[in-house]
């Protein structure tokens, strides 16, 4: 065997035995009668704009896709090749928003919850059990498991929390094209200086989250109002 065979083999062996350490949540849910395993999470908490994304994926058999986990530490290229091959052998999945207007209303976590709730209720299949990212949905009425950083420790939660990323860029890239001027399409919403910097020079939009406070501290200092026809 070659050192470049050798070296492949051994970069196969780990990612087989990640990928299935990946899935033992899911397996052990599986040992304990239940068929049909879902996973459910969200993005885009953390931006200055955008709408929040769930999405929830339905498995009746192992992913065991190359490269899943959670979608921060996977690269933009491989988010969409994982992404399909999840919506294609899954049983079941679905995608809920929750947009701007909710999230200043509601704050950013009950609209996180709302559209969780959303992607859940889209379901073709609902889940018999289901594994969260440390977040207990109240309205789901069958068992669930919520995980500190499931996204990272659970298989069909990583690939819940790709599928809404590739969505939710989606939708940023379209809205990019809608209002070129804040760059939507490269940093997705969230407060990179390119951003920041587009915020002073335009104001913020009614794209924007008029509840976080960079957006609401530039409001103030340009003397605008959330929802005011000045601000749009």
């Amino acid at each position: 065997m070659t050192p470049k065979s050798r070296k492949a083999k051994n970069a196969y062996e780990r990612e087989r035995r990640r990928l299935h350490r990946l899935h033992r949540f899911e397996e052990d849910a599986r040992a304990r009668g239940f068929e049909f395993v879902g996973g459910i999470d969200e993005v885009g908490r953390g931006p200055l704009a955008g709408p929040v994304v769930a999405a929830c994926v339905v498995v009746r058999e192992p992913l065991l896709i190359r490269g899943l986990n959670d979608s921060k530490q996977v690269t933009c290229a491989h988010r969409v090749r994982i992404a399909a091959e999840v919506c294609e052998r899954a049983s079941a999945w679905a995608v809920g928003v929750a947009d701007v207007a909710e999230i200043d209303r509601l704050n950013i976590y009950w609209a996180s919850v709302l559209a969780m709730e959303r992607a859940i209720a889209a379901l073709a299949h609902a889940p018999d059990f289901l594994f969260t990212d440390a977040v207990r949905i109240r309205s789901f009425a069958g068992p669930q498991e919520p995980l500190i950083k499931g996204d990272a420790r659970c298989a069909v939660v990583a690939a819940a929390s790709i599928v809404a990323k590739v969505h939710r860029d989606a939708m940023l890239e379209e809205l990019d094209r809608v209002d070129p001027r804040y760059g939507f399409g490269v940093h997705k919403g969230y407060a990179t200086a390119q951003h920041i910097e587009a915020l002073r020079v335009h104001g913020p939009s009614v794209h924007h989250r008029s509840g976080f406070t960079r957006v609401r501290d530039l409001q103030l200092a340009l003397g605008l109002q959330a929802g005011s026809a000045d601000a749009f």
